[in-house]
């Protein structure tokens, strides 16, 4: 059985440490601290220049909910668009209705503005209604790949229905495992559900290196702090993959 580890990536120098640390695709966002949104032409050209690997890119306009007005599917099917044109080889994206059903006719719009990119419907599958119909439609528009934690707050929570959910995929579609995935996470899953596919960050915080910092000025959210900076940690992706190669031979 073919493995594969995907990382995800917010910086070029995130990008530039998972590549070298044997990651098999990365998935290219901004702001990952609030779950990805699109990231700028910029920061994909550079680590497109700086990585020889494939690059899936993160289209979401915003943080939130997957309902979007008009003006915001707008804005997915352009940067799709675009980013197909700058070289990406997949997008990465989802839309629901507001019933919490697959929007099926505005998926099938962007699944055409790819045309021959990967496509991966993203975690707006697990805040869907009915992941196992959910399947069978985001299959039948001929999407390559599921990103989910089998509708829990991490896979480990999820196993169950990610089982389920492999076993109803047989093969049809390729489901990558995501939320708290670790070394210790892939050996336990892929062993206990036969998961083959994983997605990961392994990020760890740096301390900003500001030495004067204004106390009491937040430039967003309180709760997040401006000189924490999230940075993929090389050897968490290295040990994951160790274990992901090890277990491939094994299957």
């Amino acid at each position: 059985m073919k493995t594969r580890l995907e990382v995800c990536v917010d910086s070029v120098e995130s990008a530039v440490i998972a590549a070298e640390a044997g990651a098999d695709r990365l998935e290219v966002c901004a702001n990952l601290l609030i779950g990805g949104t699109t990231p700028g032409v910029s920061q994909f050209r550079q680590i497109r220049k700086e990585c020889d690997i494939e690059l899936n890119v993160l289209i979401r306009p915003r943080f939130g909910d997957f309902l979007y007005t008009e003006a915001e599917f707008q804005m997915l099917r352009e940067d799709i668009r675009m980013f197909r044109e700058l070289g990406a080889d997949g997008v990465v994206t989802g839309c629901l209705r507001a019933d919490g059903n697959v929007d099926m006719d505005r998926m099938r719009e962007l699944k055409a503005c790819a045309g021959q990119m990967h496509v991966t419907f993203h975690r707006a599958f697990d805040v869907c209604r009915d992941p196992y119909q959910a399947i069978e439609e985001v299959i039948s528009l001929g999407v390559d790949t599921i990103l989910t934690s089998g509708q829990a707050s991490d896979c480990m929570k999820g196993r169950d229905v990610l089982k389920r959910l492999i076993d109803q995929a047989a093969g049809r579609i390729e489901i990558l495992v995501g939320g708290g995935v670790n070394a210790e996470v892939i050996r336990s899953m892929t062993e206990e559900i036969s998961a083959a596919s994983f997605h990961m960050s392994g990020k760890r915080q740096l301390n900003s290196g500001m030495r004067y910092r204004k106390d009491g000025v937040s430039m967003g959210l309180p709760a997040f702090d401006e000189f924490t900076i999230l940075r993929t940690d090389g050897e968490e992706i290295r040990k994951a993959c160790a274990v992901l190669r090890s277990l491939g031979k094994e299957i």
